[in-house]
């Protein structure tokens, strides 16, 4: 029984099973990541009459309205640019022959190393902010938004894992 396989990216032949389900979870992961980074993550009730929800977005657009442009631009890297960035990336790779296929191969390696440790940064810093400006005078409520990009950037955390794995499987070519 001969199975069908496939040579994707810098990527050796692998089951064509495998590359279908690596792309129908980067296309869940993309959808997860855009609709997480756009919808209400949390709301924030100060004094019981004043209320604002944020989504990442309408966040980091608050932050560099006041004027937070470190913060803006850390918060913005590590929560919308990195994320998109390995989601380019790893499109890259489970699509045939991409170009310049070490270099991809290399970067894929690096953000599986280092882009785990994102959002772990970016979340330290916002509990920190929270706590701190808020203490007492504020509530917070959590809503969808959240559990949504969570999901999207572990997922995308899973399939770079996945990715890196088969790059670094021994050959199966005859």
């Amino acid at each position: 029984m001969h199975k069908s396989t496939q040579e994707i990216g810098p990527f050796l032949q692998i089951p064509s099973t495998w590359v279908l389900g690596l792309r129908l979870l980067w296309a869940l992961a993309a959808v997860l990541l855009v609709t997480g980074i756009l919808t209400p993550m949390l709301t924030i009730s100060q004094f019981v009459v004043i209320s604002t929800s944020f989504s990442v977005f309408s966040g980091v657009l608050e932050l560099f309205r006041n004027g937070q442009f470190v913060l803006f631009l850390v918060v913005t890297g590590f929560s919308i640019v990195l994320p998109l960035l390995k989601l380019f990336v790893l499109y890259r790779l489970l699509t045939p022959d991409p170009l310049h296929k070490e270099k991809l191969s290399s970067l894929l390696n690096l953000m599986h190393e280092y882009g785990r440790w994102a959002m772990l940064d970016v979340m330290v810093v916002a509990v920190l902010i929270v706590v701190v400006k808020l203490g007492t005078i504020a509530s917070i409520q959590i809503h969808y938004g959240l559990y949504i990009f969570t999901a999207s950037i572990l997922l995308i955390m899973f399939i770079t894992r996945a990715v890196v794995k088969l790059t670094d499987r021994p050959s199966t070519r005859e």
